[in-house]
């Protein structure tokens, strides 16, 4: 019988890095480090339970972009401060671990959108996000103008700092700190929140996850930014056509608790004297 094995993806930080050497140390050869960094992106390997994220939700995040398709789960542990990705905090990780070789946990799916930037015709850009893609300008003194589209039905043309796309997982990163809604990640929607927009009456706006959204540039587009779940960031052209839809490659997260979501949620957000 094939020893079961995790992968293991830790931050650049030192009071995560010392964790990793003790778990390290616990595990032997039931663990395995992936290095995400790497010039050159080694296969995963097929016998790994999980990969466990040693890190804040920058990190899951780029994990989750790491694996792309691939189906393998992941198991947040809380480091930073916010931690709405973690399943756990570092003082049960062990505990967490045990339980996933034992096969006592449960798989939560979660949603990703597919974004395409088209350019002159050609398809430049094509990833999946895990919480968002956001336009907005470099120069803080000028308005983005972005004409939205659903199921190519004009919608209206957002004159703000900027827009976000989110799912419901990414409801309660950027687009809540923007004044948007937060939204359980079982609800089948997408989130488009302007960043303070001009009109006031241009509120952030729930739609299903059904829908195709078209996104046109118009004004004067120059200096404008494309950000992938705030890990990498492509400079638009006039011109440019940004297409969003329901992946269908969601995340699978590992969770050991029917109601984790709302207890992370009072936690982090501090409702009712929740504590971290």
């Amino acid at each position: 019988m094939t020893k079961q094995r995790i992968g293991l993806v830790i931050k650049n930080e030192g009071h995560a890095q010392d964790k990793a050497r003790d778990l390290i140390e616990q595990l032997g050869d039931r663990c395995l480090v992936i290095d995400t960094q790497a010039a050159e992106k080694a296969p995963i390997p097929r016998d790994l339970v999980c990969i466990v994220v040693l890190g804040g939700d920058g990190t899951f995040l780029s994990v989750a972009r790491y694996i792309e398709n691939s189906g393998i789960p992941l198991m947040g542990v809380k480091f930073g401060e916010v931690g709405f990705l973690a399943e756990t905090t570092e003082e049960h990780l062990y505990d967490a671990i045990e339980a996933v070789f034992k096969g006592e946990y449960i798989i939560r799916e979660r949603r990703r959108l597919d974004i395409k930037v088209v350019r002159d015709g050609d398809l430049i850009i094509d990833v999946d996000v895990l919480n968002d893609t956001v336009i907005n300008k470099t120069a803080l003194s000028r308005l983005a103008s972005c004409a939205v589209y659903l199921d190519d039905v004009y919608l209206t043309t957002y004159r703000a700092d900027g827009l976000i796309v989110a799912t419901p997982t990414g409801s309660t990163a950027y687009s809540l700190a923007a004044g948007g809604p937060v939204v359980h990640p079982a609800v089948p929607s997408i989130i488009l929140t302007p960043i303070c927009p001009f009109t006031l009456t241009n509120r952030p706006l729930l739609i299903p996850d059904h829908t195709r959204i078209e996104i046109r540039l118009e004004g004067s587009p120059e200096d404008m930014i494309l950000t992938l779940d705030g890990q990498e960031g492509f400079e638009m052209d006039p011109g440019d056509k940004i297409f969003v839809k329901k992946s269908r490659n969601d995340i699978r997260m590992i969770s050991f608790e029917n109601d984790s979501y709302f207890n992370v949620l009072k936690t982090r957000l501090h409702w009712s004297g929740g504590r971290s």
